[in-house]
């Protein structure tokens, strides 16, 4: 079952430079199904739905690893089996003690862009 995204979501996740979950806000949860205890600690790969080809988190992470912002459409699954599509952009910035961290930004995509 699809999940449709409103114009008003803003799914927001950072994780560590293994690509663990340290953030995950409100939206992100309510769309994807998971409490916050659940994606905290857990590979971003969590939500990868079987559809998305590998290629394209290959590129995303050789993209921000290389210091650039990577966007694309990407389908995710939710919890229980669904799917949503978004329109992602992910980049990497630093935490105050100067760690790399890596940071997504999900919204709803228009029907042509899926």
């Amino acid at each position: 079952m699809e999940i449709k995204l409103n114009k008003k979501t803003m799914i927001v996740s950072e994780t560590n430079e293994k690509g663990l979950i340290t953030y995950a806000n409100n939206d992100f949860c309510a769309i994807a199904g998971f409490s916050k205890e659940e994606l905290i600690g857990k590979p971003h790969s969590i939500v990868r739905h079987q559809d998305m080809p590998k290629a394209a988190f290959e590129d995303l992470w050789k993209t921000v690893k290389s210091g650039k912002v990577w966007k694309g459409i990407v389908k995710n699954r939710t919890k229980n089996g669904g799917f949503y599509w978004v329109n992602a952009t992910a980049y990497p910035s630093k935490t105050k003690s100067g760690e790399i961290r890596y940071i997504s930004v999900r919204v709803k995509p228009t029907k042509d862009e899926i």
